[in-house]
Order: structure tokens, then C-alpha cells, then sequence
């Protein structure tokens, strides 16, 4: 039973620290409001996947092959909010440095992310499907073990934009960083798009 868990936290951490939006918004949120700001958008973002690793595992993704719109509409959602999210880092000039930074992304924004997140999406059909499949203990566990690794997996990239916040106190410096997180947000986005 233990090589199971260890197998699963490994799964966990492959998909829950690698780079993509809501590990970007976390570092970008992390270095403009520091990490204490950010917990609620960790939380969220940790929480928004375990509800749809669960939902994945309870056969969301049969409910969605029978209702293609849904899954399209959600892909276009997925595409305009990471565009949004990146426009208001391309746009915010600097907040650290001038003291009037955007406010920091909400839970509830962080569980959206994940909700419109492909990767999320591949990371939860997967892991359902090779940790759970039929067995709802095993799909719990998987989700108790999510919730710890996605949780601190975020946190560790909030925790690095915080400790890139003396570094960027700039606002030119901080400019440029939002910039660069916006085009990152905004190419992740890509794939979403080209999806079938």
C-alpha cells in the first residue's frame, strides 16, 4: 500500500510543481503581494483541483463526451480568462515599486484557473483513471494526497515570487517581470485554443 501512495505523490508532484498558469499566477502573485496575500489563491487553486480530480473520477469526463458545447465552452472560457488574467499583468505597471499593486488573485480565481486549466484537466483524467478507477477509497486517497502535494507544489512557486520581491522593487524591473508572466499566462493559452 505504500509504493501505491509514494506512486501517487510522485504522479502529484510531476503535475502539481511543473510550470503552467496557475503556478505562473502564483509566482507573479507571490513577488507583487508577497506570499501571505497570495494563500487564498494556493488554497483555491488547491482546493478548484481536488474537487475536479474527484468529479473526473466520479465521470465528469463521460458527462462532457455527451455534451461536446459544454466541453467547447469551457475551453473558450479557459482561453478569455487566461487572456484576461495576462492583460491585467501586462497593464499593471509596477505595482510594488509605485505602492498600489492590482489587488491579489481571490480563491475563487485560483479554483477557476484550474477549472480552465488543460493541464489540470490532464493531470485529473489521468490520475483518476491509473489511481482509482472504479474504486472510490482509492479515488479519496488520490485526493488526500492531491490536496497535500497541489497545495504545497503551488506554494512553493508563491514562495519564490516572494522571495523575488526585494529584487523587483523596481518598477521598471517589476514591469518587466509582469510582462514577461503575462506572455507566459497568455501562451498557455495556446494550446487551449488549437485543442480539437
Amino acid at each position: 500500500m505504500m509504493t501505491l501512495y509514494l506512486s501517487m505523490a510522485g504522479f502529484a508532484l510531476a503535475t502539481s510543481i511543473s510550470p503552467g498558469p496557475v503556478n505562473v499566477m502564483a509566482l507573479s502573485s507571490g513577488t507583487a503581494h508577497g506570499l501571505r496575500a497570495t494563500l487564498p489563491l494556493v488554497a483555491g487553486s488547491t482546493l478548484g483541483f481536488v474537487l475536479l480530480l474527484v468529479l473526473a473520477g466520479m465521470g465528469l469526463a463521460e458527462l462532457l463526451r455527451g455534451w461536446p458545447l459544454v466541453a467547447t465552452f469551457t475551453r473558450w472560457a479557459g482561453v478569455g480568462f487566461l487572456l484576461w488574467m495576462g492583460w491585467a499583468l501586462w497593464t499593471s505597471g509596477g505595482g510594488v515599486a509605485a505602492g498600489h499593486p492590482p489587488p491579489a488573485p481571490s480563491a475563487w480565481q485560483g479554483a477557476a484557473m484550474q477549472w480552465l486549466n488543460p493541464k489540470a484537466w490532464v493531470a485529473a483524467l489521468a490520475g483518476a483513471g491509473v489511481y482509482a478507477g472504479d474504486d472510490a477509497a482509492r479515488l479519496w486517497s488520490l485526493a488526500a494526497v492531491y490536496a497535500v502535494v497541489c497545495g504545497l507544489s503551488i506554494g512553493v512557486w508563491a514562495y519564490a515570487g516572494a522571495r523575488l520581491r526585494p529584487l523587483l522593487a523596481d518598477a521598471r524591473r517589476m514591469r518587466l517581470f509582469n510582462r514577461v508572466m503575462a506572455s507566459l499566462l497568455a501562451a498557455s493559452a495556446i494550446p487551449i485554443g488549437l485543442a480539437v
